[in-house]
């Protein structure tokens, strides 16, 4: 189960690989989000010298008046993967095209995962043929369910 999604990135963005990685978060981050709070609106990843960062995703503290004066709630964390991973996300980076997105936030276990995607940016119409699917289906569902209630 999600606790933080990026909805709007299955519309923006085709993506083609996903990967699961950790992300090291303050004690008040992690409480922050299980309770559901954030936004990874905006976000992506970056990799800069063998470590990929979260950047642009917006983590409010859990307890303002219990938190340190100078946190950053849009600060950028570090994701946790392996070598291997961030090589394929490095080479991903520097295609052209091709952008690393957070999918989303959830639990495994007693850790919070976070779930990123290489994708390829869709175009005006691409994502009007999706919407147009979305409704077929959505309608021809609706009608399947009327003819078996009546």
């Amino acid at each position: 189960m999600a606790l933080i999604q990026n909805k709007k990135v299955r519309l923006n963005y085709e993506i083609t690989e996903t990967f699961e990685a950790g992300m090291e978060l303050f004690g008040f981050e992690v409480k922050s989000l299980r309770s559901k709070l954030g936004s990874l609106d905006g976000s992506h990843v970056v990799v800069r010298g063998n470590e990929a960062f979260l950047v642009g995703a917006t983590i409010p503290p859990y307890q303002a008046s219990n938190t340190p004066e100078d946190y950053e709630p849009d600060r950028n964390r570090r994701l946790l993967l392996t070598k291997k991973e961030i090589a394929q996300l490095s080479g991903a980076e520097s295609q052209k095209g091709l952008t690393i997105v957070p999918i989303s936030v959830y639990n495994k276990g007693s850790k919070l995962k976070i779930e990123i995607g290489i994708g390829k940016g869709k175009k005006k119409y691409d994502k009007r043929e999706d919407i147009k699917k979305k409704d077929t289906q959505r309608d021809l569902k609706r009608s399947l369910k009327q003819n078996i209630v009546l």
